[in-house]
């Protein structure tokens, strides 16, 4: 079949294909922070499981040369305040890219991860509590839970399958440690397999993170 461009997907994205040969690979996409691009993310491909196909993608909001988000935010003393209906658009923009990209990319649509920093982990709660028959597991790195999701959030019985990775920095000072814990109550109310990790840092991926996320993955494949 021939792909047409309206078939192509509409976020811009780096593709690492897998380094073991397989005829429907498991895919991971990767989802970068507010002002950060694709190139952020990739940087850990190969660090990620060679049977894996391994897509990091661009946010659809441009902030200036470079520099993307999933949506504008305003940080303040007391909150943080987004843009919701980037939001809202941009988590119907990362489905519909997954959708795209079985026109353009092997996979197995079984088996597709979400893994973000910050903005990016925002991202992966909202598209996976929302849609979860589309996403076996995501890995929420730094990030938190929008209150303005939760009334999207599918029912217990669609959510059951999902898996969950959550990882935060205690002295995390742009969104702070206690976003993921406010996440894991609400992850553990809706009876969702989970594995949180906390670390001594600031907000940041370093190589630990990304060997517990490895470890995290293999047991879940």
């Amino acid at each position: 079949m021939t792909n047409t461009i309206s078939q192509k997907p509409s976020l811009h994205y780096l593709v690492r294909q897998p380094k073991v040969a397989t005829q429907k690979p498991p895919l991971i996409i990767l989802l970068h922070g507010v002002g950060s691009n694709e190139q952020n993310m990739f940087s850990f491909a190969n660090a990620l499981p060679d049977n894996f196909l391994v897509v990091s993608a661009r946010g659809p909001v441009t902030l200036r040369e470079n520099s993307y988000a999933w949506f504008q935010v305003q940080f303040t003393p007391e909150k943080s305040i987004i843009n919701e209906e980037q939001a809202e658009k941009s988590r119907k923009e990362i489905l519909k890219f997954i959708e795209d990209l079985k026109n353009v990319e092997d996979f197995d649509e079984n088996q597709v991860y979400l893994m973000g920093f910050s903005q990016g982990g925002i991202m992966c709660y909202s598209v996976a509590l929302t849609e979860p028959e589309k996403i076996k597991g995501i890995a929420a790195m730094s990030g938190r839970l929008l209150p303005e999701v939760k009334p999207l959030v599918a029912d217990n019985e669609r959510l059951k399958k999902l898996k969950i990775f959550v990882s935060h920095g205690t002295h995390d000072s742009v969104l702070k440690f206690q976003y993921a814990l406010d996440a894991i109550d609400y992850l553990k109310s809706k009876k969702l397999q989970l594995e949180f990790h906390q670390y001594r840092e600031d907000h940041t991926i370093n190589s630990e993170m990304i060997a517990d996320f490895v470890s995290w993955l293999r047991h879940t494949e």
